[in-house]
C-alpha cells in the first residue's frame, strides 16, 4: 500500500514538473497538461523496455542458459511469484538489476561481468536481493524513478542551452530569468535527492528478504565482490538516473558521488547481512 502511495506521488511529482517546464516555455496550459500526462503513460507501461534498451539488454529464450533460469525460478517460487523473464547485459562491468510494472511483467537482468565473477550460490544471493525487489513492487518505483530522474537531467539540459541562447533580450522578464537559473541549478540536487530518499531503504529491506531466500552469508560475499569488481570495470556507459536499479552502484563514484550515493555503504549492507548469519544454526 505504502510503496503504491509512493508511486502515485512520483508520477504526480513528475507531471507536475513537466507542466511547470511547459508554461515557462509559453505553451498553453491545456497542451501543458497533456504533454505532462504522457510520460507517465509511457514510465508506467514501457520504462523497463527503455530501461533495458538503453543497456543493450537481451531476453534469454528458455533454452539459454537453462541453469540461471533454473536458479530464478527456483528462488521466485520460494518468494511465491511466477518466474520472471531472464536478460543478459554485454557489459563486464558485475552487476544486477530487476525491473518492470508488476511481478506478472517482472525481468531480472544480470551482467556478462558477473557471471564470469560469482559463484553459483553468490549468484543466487543476488537474484534473491532482485526477486525481493520485485515482491516488495520496488521495480514500478524505480523504473518511474528513473524516469523522472532522467526528465530532470534533460529538463535541466534542455534550460541550459534555452539560457544560453533564448535570453539577453530587453523585453526579457529578469524574474523568470532567476527563476530559469534556480530551477537549473537545483534541478538535478532534486533528482539525486529523490533517487537517494527512494533506494537506500528498499535496498536493506531487499538485502534481508534476499537473504532468507538464499543465505545471508552468499549475499554478503557476492557484494564485497561485487563492490571491488565495479571499482575495477566501472559502468562508462549509460544513465546515472538508472544507477538506484542496480544492485552497486555501477559508476565510478568520487567522495562527493559517495556521500550523496543511490545505495547505502556497501560495508554496512555486509555487516547487517553477517548479524543474520549469526542466528542461522550449522
Amino acid at each position: 500500500m505504502m510503496n503504491q502511495i509512493k508511486t502515485y506521488l512520483l508520477m504526480a511529482l513528475l507531471v507536475g514538473l513537466i507542466y511547470v517546464f511547459c508554461i515557462m516555455l509559453h505553451i498553453h496550459p491545456l497542451i501543458a497538461i497533456i504533454l505532462a500526462l504522457i510520460p507517465n503513460i509511457i514510465a508506467y507501461y514501457y520504462s523497463d523496455k527503455f530501461v533495458l534498451m538503453s543497456y543493450n539488454a537481451r531476453i534469454l529464450e528458455e533454452h539459454e542458459m537453462p541453469w540461471l533460469h533454473q536458479m530464478v525460478e527456483r528462488v521466485a517460487r520460494k518468494a511465491g511469484l511466477p518466474k520472471p523473464k531472464v536478460a543478459i547485459v554485454p557489459t563486464m562491468t558485475p552487476n544486477a538489476f530487476a525491473t518492470g510494472r508488476n511481478p506478472e511483467n517482472a525481468v531480472v537482468a544480470v551482467t556478462e561481468g558477473i557471471l564470469q565473477l560469482l559463484s553459483p550460490e553468490e549468484l543466487e544471493g543476488v537474484i534473491g536481493h532482485e526477486i525481493s525487489h520485485i515482491k516488495h513492487r520496488d521495480i514500478l518505483i524505480s523504473t518511474i524513478v528513473a524516469t523522472l530522474a532522467g526528465a530532470v537531467i534533460y529538463i535541466a539540459e534542455w534550460l541550459k542551452w534555452g539560457l544560453f541562447f533564448g535570453y539577453g533580450d530587453e523585453e526579457d522578464n529578469p524574474l523568470e530569468l532567476i527563476g530559469t537559473i534556480l530551477l537549473l541549478i537545483l534541478a538535478p540536487i532534486a533528482a539525486t535527492l529523490i533517487q537517494f530518499a527512494i533506494s537506500r531503504q528498499r535496498e536493506f529491506y531487499a538485502d534481508e528478504e534476499g537473504a532468507k531466500l538464499t543465505h545471508p552469508l552468499w549475499l554478503a560475499n557476492a557484494l564485497a565482490k561485487l563492490e571491488k569488481g565495479v571499482s575495477i570495470y566501472p559502468l562508462e556507459r549509460g544513465n546515472p538516473a538508472t544507477s538506484h536499479l542496480f544492485i552497486i552502484n555501477p559508476f565510478k563514484e568520487d567522495f562527493v558521488m559517495k556521500l550523496f550515493s543511490t545505495h547505502p555503504p556497501t560495508e554496512e549492507r555486509i555487516e547487517r547481512l553477517l548479524e543474520m548469519c549469526k542466528g542461522i544454526r550449522r
